[in-house]
């Protein structure tokens, strides 16, 4: 299956099964949008959700906003992550769409980044969501589950370049539909710790779950009164494992003595071995 393929029907499966892909995070129109996205940066919807409802309540406006002080925003987002920051960028967003836009959101993307907290994921979601203009964010989620799914090749290791690799196996109209697809995907099912491989409809074009099943299988019978780990190789138990790089990057616990990389965790009888998986550098 061509990547381009693989991509296309990725997106119609999880159409299928994803019955309202969009956003999360609650809205009325862009103004609240941007300062939405902008507080959810590594951050989940819920908790910005919780935040958003007193905050447009005290600043219903960009002019309101950009009269505001710091400390006030800042006592109203502080249990986002980075609600310094956070509460700046704010204040500093809404006095530069009053100075330069006449208190509008931007339609145009180089606009839209030239304004404080906000980067070219942040952007995308805003053109996407409050304008309909075909773009597709990449956040933590869509960068590994695209990933995961073999939708952009391995060298892809930076959000701009997972974009760039999406952008050319789907088509322009399908792409704001994807971004949430993907995001909704990763957040729901194909989770960062623990994939939920079970209840999954993609797992029959899943390059990250067939590598789950070639994994050894769990060995019956361990002592763990004789080491914390057991590696067939030698016959030995041990307590302090090597670590070692393999051939995709991924760091693999080793035998001690013979270097070999199919170690067990003696209590479970579970291979200690890892599937290479991809987060956002």
């Amino acid at each position: 299956m061509t990547r381009t393929a693989r991509a296309r029907a990725v997106v119609e499966t999880l159409r299928q099964h994803i019955p309202r892909p969009e956003t999360e995070l609650a809205f009325r129109n862009p103004y609240e949008l941007v300062v939405a996205v902008v507080l959810s940066a590594q951050c989940t919807d819920a908790r910005v959700n919780l935040v958003t409802p007193a905050l447009f309540d005290a600043f219903p406006t960009p002019d309101a906003l950009a009269e505001a002080s710091v400390e006030e925003v800042f006592a109203l987002v502080r249990s986002v992550t980075y609600p310094n920051n956070k509460a700046k960028h704010l204040v500093g967003l809404a006095q530069r769409l009053v100075a330069e836009h006449g208190g509008d959101v931007p339609r145009e993307r180089a606009a839209l980044e030239a304004l404080p907290g906000v980067g070219r994921k942040t952007a995308s979601v805003v053109l996407s969501v409050a304008f309909d203009e075909a773009a597709l964010a990449v956040d933590t989620h869509v960068f590994r589950v695209a990933h995961r799914l073999g939708l952009v090749p391995d060298r892809a290791d930076t959000p701009r370049k997972v974009e760039d690799a999406l952008t050319r196996v789907l088509p322009a109209e399908d792409w704001n539909e994807a971004h949430h697809l993907l995001i909704l995907h990763g957040r729901y099912t194909c989770l960062a710790r623990s994939p939920r491989c079970d209840a999954c409809p993609l797992t029959a074009m899943c390059p990250f779950f067939d590598a789950l099943q070639a994994l050894p299988p769990p060995l019956d019978g361990l002592d763990a009164k004789q080491g914390r780990y057991f590696s067939p190789s030698s016959g030995r138990y041990f307590d302090v494992p090597k670590v070692k790089t393999d051939r995709h990057g991924t760091e693999q616990l080793a035998d001690p003595f013979t270097g070999a990389m199919t170690v067990y965790d003696a209590k479970t009888g579970r291979s200690t071995r890892k599937v290479r998986d991809w987060r956002v550098g």
